[in-house]
């Protein structure tokens, strides 16, 4: 089939050439001229784990020019940002926009897909802007609209293409659904057809829900850092519950990223003009808030004033096989840390350019190693999981050190280990000696 992928981001792009992987004919459609050329060349703008071999191994035709690509495909999807406005709402004018531009330039009936994470309503805002430029020319060919909301994950994004856990397609015709039913045809996995609004409502309700469920975690974490409990092995407990599932329930210092804090957001602000409180939602931005905070009040509570203090910092990305800084806790670490007098050394294996756009230039050095991050430091905080960090050598670490003390904000680590090799370590979710709480409980018992 003929595709036109409108927008090159993380979406768009992993999109077309797993697309064109399978065998479809592909244009990827892209405003940023330098982009285009880049991507011409098999560069590409993201770090995203085997996205550039694949595009590079695929015949795929990139273009500044959507008229052309819109005449020349039988499937337009769109898959432009939604970043939020200033009011939390999903700013959709690049959605627009991309209405628009198929209602002026399609030449015989085709379909419009949004792939594009876009609030209820979307569909139909799409289907008027479209009708009124068809209107325009008095183009009577018709067209069809499509919802098939994506679920990637970043540094995962191939894999969640290619071998997705379903494929969600909210369409109006039978026609419809047979052309995407060709479409997906290579790929076996369950595919759920509902209405338009269904699945546009159906991806923000996955990402609150996985939102909603690491704010969860982090709550228990709390619970079990005053009552004398291990997150971890509690974590593991409830995930073994094949009703909870073990994922997402890794406790640590919040969710970021481009998608969960800017979905949850979006669905609550949506909720208003329904008359829809989501108060659950709201309790599980609140947390995620505090929890970003959590790592810099422990680290307090152990140097105290940290005015000179040397901290060293292990990830900068939100997670880990990405360089994505978006809403990233370590911005709200380490502009805390700034604002407190303290000098800090950072380290991420991809993420250091991202984050040297977004943090202020005081007090900080990037350091070209994890361990020149570490050298002579009084603290070591762990930001991000990177496998890097999960398998370094523990004496070589300590020798580097100033003060050999870690504040894990991740769990990568293995307490009792660490605390043997000669570590004073500090994770989420995990007491570090008998409470007041917990010491009152025992002499109950």
């Amino acid at each position: 089939m003929k595709i036109a992928i409108i927008g090159t981001g993380y979406v768009g792009l992993t999109t077309g050439a797993c697309l064109a992987d399978v065998g479809h004919d592909v244009f990827c459609v892209d405003i940023d001229k330098e982009k285009i050329e880049n991507l011409k060349k098999g560069i590409i703008p993201i770090y995203e784990p085997g996205l550039e071999k694949l595009v590079r191994k695929n015949k795929i035709n990139f273009t500044t020019d959507p008229a052309e690509a819109i005449k020349s495909s039988e499937i337009i999807i769109s898959a432009v940002g939604t970043p939020m406005g200033r009011d939390h709402n999903a700013d959709l004018k690049y959605v627009k926009e991309v209405a628009k531009t198929f209602g002026i330039h399609a030449n015989n009936h085709k379909v419009f897909i949004n792939k594009s994470t876009v609030p209820v309503g979307t569909g139909e805002m799409c289907k008027t802007i479209i009708n009124e430029e068809f209107a325009k020319r008095n183009a009577d060919f018709g067209f069809e609209i499509i919802s098939n909301p994506e679920f990637l994950r970043e540094g995962t994004a191939i894999q969640d293409t290619m071998k997705p856990d379903r494929i969600v397609i909210g369409t109006e015709s039978e026609k419809a659904q047979e052309t995407m039913k060709k479409l997906y045809d290579s790929f076996d996995t369950p595919i759920l057809f509902t209405d338009i609004k269904t699945a546009e409502i159906i991806k923000y309700a996955a990402n609150s829900f996985l939102a909603t469920k690491i704010s969860f975690i982090n709550e228990i974490a709390d619970f079990c850092e005053h009552s004398g409990g291990n997150i971890k092995d509690v974590a593991k407990g409830i995930g073994l519950d094949k009703r909870i599932g073990d994922k997402f329930l890794n406790a640590g210092i919040g969710y970021g990223g481009s998608c969960l804090p800017k979905d949850v957001k979006a669905l609550i602000q949506k909720g208003q003009e329904f008359n829809c409180d989501f108060s659950l939602l709201k309790a599980a931005e609140e947390i995620n808030k505090s929890q970003k905070l959590l790592l810099f009040k422990k680290l307090q509570k152990h140097l105290g004033s940290l005015e000179g203090k040397l901290i060293g910092i292990w990830g900068l990305s939100f997670k880990p096989k990405t360089d994505d800084m978006r809403e990233a806790p370590s911005l709200t670490i380490i502009k805390n840390l700034q604002s407190s007098g303290a000098y800090i050394k950072a380290y991420d294996p991809k993420g250091t350019e991202n984050a040297k756009k977004l943090i202020e230039t005081f007090n900080i050095d990037f350091s070209a190693s994890a361990l020149e991050a570490a050298k002579e430091v009084d603290a070591l905080l762990i930001l991000t999981e990177w496998q890097e960090f999960i398998d370094t050598d523990l004496q070589a670490l300590k020798s580097t050190m100033k003060t050999p003390l870690i504040l894990d904000g991740r769990n990568i680590f293995n307490k009792s280990v660490v605390e043997k090799a000669g570590f004073k370590y500090v994770g989420i979710g995990q007491s570090e000696q008998k409470t007041p709480e917990l010491e009152r409980i025992l002499e109950k018992v």
